[in-house]
């Protein structure tokens, strides 16, 4: 919960293209994936992802570090 309230912070206050806002809603991702909510972590990467590659591009090291989360996240869910 408090994840989720640092991240609605951060969005408001910062924006949601924001480092700070991005990192928040990278690690509630990683929280959430880790308490097995799996669908919603994956979700909330795909955000970050598409808002990082839109703000930060493609190469940037965060956006790569993002992805590949994201795809093994995916993968793994797939069975």
């Amino acid at each position: 919960k408090l994840f989720v309230q640092v991240m609605e912070t951060h969005k408001t206050k910062l924006g949601q293209g924001h480092p700070d806002t991005l990192t928040s809603m990278n690690n509630l991702a990683y929280t959430l994936h880790g308490m097995g909510r799996v669908e919603k972590a994956i979700n909330l990467m795909q955000t970050c992802v598409r808002i990082q590659q839109d703000k930060l591009g493609a190469d940037h090291p965060h956006t790569q570090s993002s992805n590949s989360t994201l795809e093994n996240w995916t993968l793994k869910a797939a069975g």
